[in-house]
């Protein structure tokens, strides 16, 4: 299968283009400034030079606390760039695969989420992922939209890399304790999605929760990060634990978006793996690339 990727730098469009050809695909991504979904229309004439067999979404607006004040530009990528690529998709009789966020929940059921409750997004980037959301059903009934959460990796900027960051500059390091959510590994979502784009044609569109299946809350993370630097011969700082509410941001975030991913394993036949199982891959690729690095 020829699977289109909107998105090149992300952590997940890399996932997705190292992991293709163990599910037998063949997976090129597309990001600027080749493809920027900003621009309307900017997708066409790549998608008809490449002939995918599927197009996949994996670009976003994710920088959280930057959406607050470009919001227009958050917009455009996410609701109006979703939809060029769902219409595209449409028009070409394509599977259409779309990634979307946790953080179109405000967290206060206490719960996991499940794909029925009402959303209510908290900032301007929950907001215009949802938007997207709605646009791309709006224009491809069929698309089969995918909502994850706290993804992390080898690549790019995440908490687990920052958290490596820290422990070889700090003593003590405090850590917010009462927010929770469910860790994805990149490379378990880009497998999920990649295992679920060749039964893709043909089945029934709408939204899916497709996320780590193990909860966690950010000073959970951490201490796994720590125990897996302490067991490789590294110093650790202390951790200690704070409230969210002493985390100062521009953008709210949502204190419990746990997601329910039972409807997506039972459609599918997908269950992502949880963050203990996965955990020390990330941790030792950024050691093994840090010691390539220096």
């Amino acid at each position: 299968m020829r699977i289109f990727v909107a998105g090149s730098s992300g952590q997940l469009a890399r996932a997705l283009k190292a992991r293709g050809a163990a599910h037998g695909h063949l997976v090129e991504t597309f990001g600027r400034p080749v493809l920027d979904l900003a621009v309307p229309d900017s997708a066409a004439a790549l998608i008809e030079g490449f002939a995918p067999d599927l197009i996949l979404n994996a670009a976003a607006y994710t920088a959280v606390d930057r959406a607050e004040s470009e919001a227009d530009l958050a917009m455009a990528i996410n609701r109006d760039g979703a939809a060029q690529l769902a219409a595209g998709a449409r028009k070409l009789d394509l599977p259409f695969l779309h990634v979307s966020t946790d953080y179109v929940f405000d967290g206060e059921k206490g719960a996991p989420y499940v794909e029925a409750d009402a959303t209510h997004p908290l900032g301007v980037y929950g907001h215009t992922k949802l938007e997207g959301e709605r646009q791309v059903l709006a224009e491809n009934p069929d698309a089969l939209i995918f909502r994850t959460g706290w993804v992390y990796g080898a690549d790019g900027g995440n908490f687990v890399r920052t958290m490596i960051r820290l422990a070889g500059e700090r003593e003590n390091l405090d850590i917010v304790a009462d927010r929770y959510g469910n860790p994805t590994l990149a490379a378990d979502l880009a497998d999920g999605l990649l295992t679920i784009a060749a039964k893709a044609r043909g089945a029934s569109g709408g939204v899916f929760h497709l996320a780590g299946n193990a909860e966690a809350s950010w000073f959970d993370l951490a201490a796994g990060v720590m125990a897996r630097l302490s067991a490789a011969g590294r110093k650790v700082p202390a951790l200690g634990k704070i409230s969210g509410d002493a985390y100062i941001a521009p953008a709210a975030r949502p204190r419990d978006s746990r997601l329910d991913c039972t409807r997506a394993e039972q459609v599918f036949g997908v269950r992502l793996p949880g963050w203990p199982q996965s955990l020390g891959v990330a941790v030792d690729a950024i050691l093994d690339s840090d010691r390539s690095a220096a």
